[in-house]
């Protein structure tokens, strides 16, 4: 494996481990959290997908987007922490 791609992989578990517990505790505040909540959800399964496939530029983004979707929903407040 090239630097980068070890990079990518270690910087995608990290972030994404560190968001699944978060994700976990919260709850919607309204029918536009609890779409966010699922988009989240979706978003952390495809970084899981794309790691396994070893296409480690497709799953750090993907996880990024888990997080964007998430410090967006908490500024927004459609989302609680539990």
């Amino acid at each position: 494996m090239n630097p980068t791609d070890e990079k990518l992989k270690a910087e995608t578990i990290k972030w994404t481990e560190k968001i699944e517990p978060i994700i976990e505790n919260l709850s919607a505040a309204d029918e536009n959290g609890q779409a966010m909540l699922t988009n989240m959800n979706a978003y952390i399964n495809d970084s899981k997908h794309f790691l396994e496939k070893e296409d480690y530029i497709r799953s750090f983004e993907a996880s990024v987007w888990a997080w964007a979707i998430y410090e967006n929903c908490k500024e927004l407040g459609v989302i609680n922490e539990l």
